[in-house]
């Protein structure tokens, strides 16, 4: 019954407002049920749940069956890959025998795998192009087929070719020391590139006697172990050791590497060169380029043949068709009539020449991919189209301000305007320093820092000196030539003085870097507002902003970027994984690779082979790539920046002229004049496009052609817009010092320079940090306040960047390396004088 009021009307229910209190709810440790959810919620749904309704969420135990069925499909498909390496669907098993030592013969382990006694049966003498110790073997027992090719160690750039394309390598260790110097090195490269599945064997065990194998074998383990921590050790030297080898090589587990296994590849088994004929009207005989054909088994991703082609070492091609011969390695199985001694199957080998060449596929014209490798570039792109007022005022006053000038009679107006006085010169001199590009910049700056160095030298009367020393030495040497024998003479003549300089000078510099890093001396004769006019100062160097698009090189018109490397990189290597178009993996092709220079043939026929990879969409395309690389332990001689380095990355190898700078997350990254031996570096070099993953080995070529190993890594990115910073630090001295103030000289020589590095943050050695106040006379002292006390023995540093960029040296063209050799002298104790 509703309550009334005294006058009669109906009283309204009370309803709290907004401001009422609302207190907590009593902790009670337990929570809320479903019920109280539902009702808090009053009907309302959350976005998680309706993804879960739609997703049909699974109960526990269907959620373990799932779990459960991927780790069983995940498991068949390693399975079935690993069981179709070697077998009737996939590619014969590529296995690369190596010797580790100058007393191993990888010929004899070769010798023993081919033999009737392993099981085999060797259907194809010389298989590889340019590799005499190459066979097909085919095993029926296990139902596998193998190719077998011994590498020789001689040739570095055929071996890591090879590496990076075989399935399994076989490492043949000397009997008593395992591997020499020279191996190591191998192991060294081979390991940085990335090694695939590998198998350590040693032969000469057996001459040993009974006692001593023991010892012998746990030796020699101990030593293996070194390099190959959990590989099993085969004794290589009867028929059954032979066999239980070629069991492991089937039956192992496939290493996978990520720059091969994302991109098609494959090993030139047969070639043959057709010359292209000269177009009509031109005369001469067929010229230097043609149509390379090229068989072998593709390997990896589908092979198509819109991609552009690279060989290792020759070039980036075009392909015009692909075909599909019969299979030279056939493993056809049947049922013996007979069953023969060891035979569990035979081989039915049918006419290969009554199977015809079938045409898989030919390029599209109009799909296929360019060769252009740098972008087009327009000089006039960045001109203006009418010049401003100030342009035709200050034309007018040129063409007032004419200059008289006296010329031969008979010349015309136009001859005059080429004729150049000496006034003339000078000032065109001047503008010329003035607008000096970056090189000039850091070779000034590399001058500077070796000023030091150089003063030791431009003593007066030191090459005089020098002169009276060589003619002494001439003196001696026409005097007495067999004085000086022994050690000392053959220590001296194995010694090139002039490396030996350059290494002094080089590690000079670089330990004067270590000390004092980035530190430069102010010019005496050269003002320093126009000697540093390209630095700046930065208020801090990881949040002041720099804008990655300003004052470009020209260099950077011919290049590529990418609005997002990553995504693009992801794009298509997803592109790629689903493509399954063209040739598949194991398939025995023929590819015609058209406009092929007939230096390739040539090094075919000299005895190299040829590695084939086709590369993806953007990959012929300069750009700046990025690599980050750690330097190798076995170097220890200083490498600087901008020094001509040989890069092998991924299927590639080039010539360059890198920069080297930090590798940190900021926006800004300092340059470093040397390659840092504590830390890892990015190395920026202008070069074909890369998608990582792809391994990185960097050489460093001797005077005698010798490559030694300065450091190893990976792609990182390619990013133009990375900005790298170089940075000099000048220094100057407080002589007068009144707590926070102090009177600074040495720093700049001129009142000028110091109003127009005024605004420039100081900061000392010990952390001071301060500012220019005034210049107080003419020669250089300033006034200078800082955030605390200064002590007399600090130092006043002011920090000035600019930006650097590579130096466009990029040459394909790699020479031959020769066999390496610990750069050393060694010299017999008996030869020593004993004092």
């Amino acid at each position: 019954m509703a309550k009334m009021a005294a006058n009669g009307e109906k009283q309204q229910g009370h309803r709290p407002g907004v401001y009422k209190q609302k207190n907590k709810g009593h902790k009670h440790g337990r929570h809320r049920t479903k019920g109280e959810l539902e009702r808090e919620n009053k009907g309302r749904v959350s976005v998680t749940t309706l993804t879960k309704k739609q997703r049909k969420e699974l109960k526990k135990m269907d959620r373990r069956h799932k779990a459960n069925q991927l780790r069983r499909t995940k498991k068949d498909q390693v399975l079935t890959e690993k069981r179709r390496l070697g077998s009737r669907d996939g590619p014969p098993h590529l296995v690369a025998v190596v010797s580790l030592h100058a007393n191993a013969d990888a010929g004899a382990v070769t010798k023993l795998l081919r033999g009737e006694g392993a099981g085999g049966v060797v259907h194809q003498e010389q298989c590889i192009s340019g590799v005499s110790d190459s066979f097909g073997l085919i095993l029926p027992r296990f139902k596998q087929r193998f190719t077998f090719l011994t590498q020789s160690t001689a040739d570095m750039h055929s071996l890591l070719d090879v590496a990076k394309v075989a399935d399994s390598l076989v490492f043949v260790l000397d009997s008593t020391e395992g591997w020499d110097n020279y191996g190591d090195h191998c192991l060294s490269c081979l390991f940085a590139q990335g090694l695939p599945s590998h198998a350590v064997v040693c032969q000469g065990l057996s001459d040993v006697s009974v006692k001593k194998r023991v010892d012998f074998r746990k030796a020699l383990t101990k030593i293996a172990e070194v390099r190959f921590p959990d590989t099993r050790l085969f004794q290589l030297d009867s028929d059954q050791d032979a066999t239980l080898l070629l069991r492991h090589l089937g039956s192992q587990r496939q290493r996978k590497l990520g720059f091969r296994s994302r991109r098609s590849h494959l090993l030139a088994q047969q070639v043959t060169f057709t010359p292209n004929n000269r177009v009509e009207g031109s005369g001469g005989g067929p010229t230097d380029l043609g149509t390379l054909c090229v068989s072998g088994y593709v390997r990896g991703r589908a092979l198509h043949a819109d991609r552009l082609l690279h060989i290792s070492g020759h070039g980036d091609f075009q392909l015009s068709q692909i075909d599909i011969p019969p299979d030279p390695l056939p493993l056809h199985l049947t049922r013996p009539t007979k069953p023969g001694k060891g035979r569990d199957a035979e081989m039915e080998d049918g006419d290969e020449s009554e199977v015809p060449v079938r045409v898989l596929m030919k390029a599209d014209p109009s799909t296929r991919e360019s060769l252009q490798t740098e972008a087009e570039v327009d000089p006039m792109d960045g001109e203006q189209t009418w010049p401003t007022e100030q342009e035709l005022l200050e034309a007018e006053e040129a063409r007032k301000n004419k200059r008289v000038m006296k010329v031969p009679k008979g010349t015309s107006d136009y001859q005059a305007t080429w004729i150049i006085d000496e006034d003339e010169e000078e000032e065109n001199d001047e503008a010329d320093e003035e607008s000096s590009d970056d090189d000039g910049d850091d070779i000034m700056d590399e001058a500077m820092d070796g000023e030091d160095e150089e003063i030791n030298s431009q003593e007066p009367g030191s090459h005089a000196a020098s002169e009276e020393e060589d003619d002494d030495e001439e003196e001696e040497e026409e005097v007495c030539p067999t004085e000086r024998v022994g050690a000392d003479q053959r220590y001296d003549d194995n010694m090139d003085e002039a490396a030996e300089e350059e290494g002094l000078k080089r590690y000079r510099e670089a330990r004067s870097h270590e000390m004092f890093p980035d530190e430069v001396d102010t010019p005496l004769d050269t003002p320093a507002r126009i000697r540093f006019q390209r630095y700046r100062g930065l208020k801090s160097f990881r949040s002041s902003p720099w804008d990655p698009m300003e004052n470009l090189p020209l260099d950077y018109s011919r290049i590529f970027q990418f609005q997002s490397f990553e995504r693009t990189r992801r794009r298509i290597l997803a592109e790629a994984a689903a493509d399954e178009d063209g040739a598949m993996d194991g398939w025995y092709v023929t590819l015609h690779i058209i406009d092929v220079p007939f230096s390739v043939m040539e090094s075919v026929q000299s005895g190299k082979p040829l590695v084939l990879v086709s590369l993806l969409q953007h990959e012929q395309k300069m750009s700046v790539v990025h690599l980050l690389v750690q330097r190798h332990p076995s170097n220890t001689e200083p490498i600087k920046t901008k020094e001509e380095l040989v890069f092998h990355c991924g299927f590639r190898r080039f010539r360059a002229s890198p920069i080297f700078s930090q590798h940190t997350t900021a926006d800004k990254h300092k340059m470093e004049r040397f390659l840092r031996p504590d830390a890892p570096t990015v190395v920026s070099v202008y070069a074909p496009i890369t998608f990582p993953p792809a391994g990185v080995l960097l050489f460093k070529q001797r005077s005698d052609g010798v490559q030694d190993l300065v450091a190893t890594g990976s792609v990182l990115s390619c990013d133009p817009r990375r900005v790298v910073l170089k940075r000099i630090v000048l220094s100057g001295h407080p002589f007068k010092i009144n707590r926070r103030s102090a009177v600074v000289r040495y720093m700049f020589f001129n009142r000028e320079d110091i109003m127009w590095f005024k605004p420039v943050e100081l900061r000392t050695k010990w952390g001071r940090r301060g500012h220019i106040k005034e210049a107080l006379g003419t020669h250089g002292h300033m006034k200078c306040v800082f955030d605390n006390q200064l002590r007399s023995q600090d130092t006043v540093l002011m920090n000035l960047y600019k930006r650097v960029y590579p130096r466009w040296t990029y040459d394909p063209y790699v020479p031959p390396q020769l066999p390496w050799f610990k750069n050393e002298v060694t010299v017999e104790i008996g030869d020593l004088d004993m004092e």
